[in-house]
């Protein structure tokens, strides 16, 4: 009986080691004993092994030398399964990272349950391992979630669980830049995951009280702001969110849209001038410039606008909010390519967890965010099971509407998009949830069948309906 051997390339970087720590996981679920792990050399006697190769040609000789791939697009791979040798390469690190990932979602859980009273795969057997060839890449290009801070409990979990679904980047809003924000971001990092950094730009949960005519110096505040606080917690970019977040379009006589345009573009001009590589997402509440959409295609180019709000399922609060479906896609569509094709767009979808605003309050200062205890952790966890629950129900029935929504997007914009799910105090890093693992593969691959897609996910052994 051999045993199993991880062969990998030369190790540069934290996501190549999260790669490999990944598949050692994996493989401990299906195997009696630890993997053994090998660099790959010249000189490599791999015949007492049975082994999987996992890198890019660049950086494992052996990928380089038996690979006939053409990988063209980042983030992916090709995985093979040949005379039970397991090949998996990337096009770059994270590809390795996601093909090493979908070596259990989308090969192990194949034959997992292939024969009746057959229920895993136990890779240190004699019995030949199953030949399979697939090759995926993202859809989209930027898939993440949107969250308050200080309810991420445990950040490096939350983190996990998000690179476990091949998420790429997060947007944690947050009322102060907590204080261990560079350890976020470096363990965000790791895991192939960027951090933008949320803050208002004159926003608050009653931004419709001060006088729209009085903006002069506030640009100013908003950068100074940024350079005295968020220019040294090592994000990734900015995400802000401003006075439209109202279900009017105007405050004062004075239009929401045109205000809110002059008002970014001027505050976003400080910014580029000394910073001009930096990453700027604007998110945009629909409900005060639906019918004004003019005024924000003046918006500059540069700034990412992340639309939210824009009706039904999936930008509803609940999944079974499906009415308004058609009216939704329509208004979409319209937003998509707003600036042109080349638009920097995306969005925020819901209809997953939100935030008890009953009881929600702001912070009071600079804190140290995910870092809670075992036992608060798991109160929560009780306290949101049956909030999923319901939202579980929603999903069931109208993931289609979701995954409708999405590859309308995609199609449009050829990928090149973000789209974050709002998913916030829902205990996520304690449990992956099925709606949100179902969302994460429906960005991934937006043209795959609905209904597989629901099934597959199902299956995954992380994955969670209570």
């Amino acid at each position: 009986m051999k045993k199993v051997a991880i062969v990998y390339g030369e190790m540069k970087n934290d996501i190549q080691k999260r790669a490999l720590e990944e598949l050692t996981r994996t493989l401990l679920d299906y195997t009696v004993e630890y993997p053994v792990c090998l660099q790959y050399t010249d000189t490599l006697d791999t015949d007492a092994f049975r082994c999987i190769y996992i890198g890019t040609k660049d950086n494992n000789p052996y990928i380089q030398s038996v690979s006939k791939n053409t990988l063209s697009a980042p983030e992916s791979y090709a995985m093979s399964v040949k005379n039970s040798t397991v090949v998996i390469e990337g096009y770059d690190d994270a590809g390795v990272l996601y093909g090493v990932l979908d070596f259990y979602n989308k090969y192990i859980i194949k034959f997992e349950h292939s024969a009746p009273g057959k229920f895993w795969v136990n890779l240190w057997d004699n019995e030949e391992l199953p030949d399979f060839e697939y090759t995926s890449a993202p859809s989209i290009k930027e898939r993440g979630l949107w969250t308050w801070g200080h309810v991420i409990y445990d950040y490096r979990e939350y983190l996990h669980n998000m690179m476990r679904l091949k998420m790429n980047c997060v947007i944690i809003w947050n009322d102060f830049v907590p204080t261990n924000a560079r350890d976020i971001v470096e363990y965000a990092h790791s895991c192939n995951i960027r951090v933008i950094w949320g803050f208002a730009w004159l926003w608050d949960v009653h931004c419709d009280v001060f006088d729209l005519e009085k903006l002069e110096g506030e640009p100013e505040k908003i950068f100074s702001k940024y350079e005295r606080e968020y220019a040294s917690a090592c994000g990734d970019g900015i995400y802000f969110q401003t006075f439209t977040e109202l279900e009017t379009d105007n405050i004062n006589g004075v239009l929401i849209a045109d205000a809110a345009a002059k008002f970014v573009n001027k505050t976003a001009g400080l910014f580029y001038e000394k910073y001009p590589n930096i990453e700027i997402q604007f998110g945009l509440h629909a409900d005060s410039v639906k019918k004004k959409l003019e005024f924000i295609s003046a918006v500059d180019p540069k700034i990412r606008i992340v639309w939210e709000n824009c009706g039904s399922f999936p930008f509803a609060w609940l999944p079974t909010c499906i009415e308004d479906f058609s009216e939704t896609k329509e208004f979409v569509r319209k937003i998509t390519c707003l600036r042109g094709k080349d638009d920097c767009f995306g969005v925020v979808t819901k209809g997953l967890v939100m935030l008890d605003w009953k009881q929600f309050e702001h912070l009071q200062g600079s804190q140290c965010i995910g870092v809670s205890s075992k036992y608060m952790k798991a109160n929560r966890v009780e306290r949101k099971s049956r909030i999923w629950k319901r939202i579980q129900a929603g999903w069931l029935i109208h993931a289609d509407k979701a995954h409708e929504m999405i590859k309308e997007m995609c199609d449009m914009k050829d990928g090149d998009m973000s789209s974050f799910a709002l998913v916030e105090d829902g205990m996520f890093e304690e449990n992956i949830m099925y709606p949100v693992a179902l969302y994460s593969e429906m960005l991934w691959d937006c043209k795959a069948d609905t209904k597989n897609l629901m099934m597959e996910v199902a299956l995954r052994s992380y994955v969670c309906f209570e």
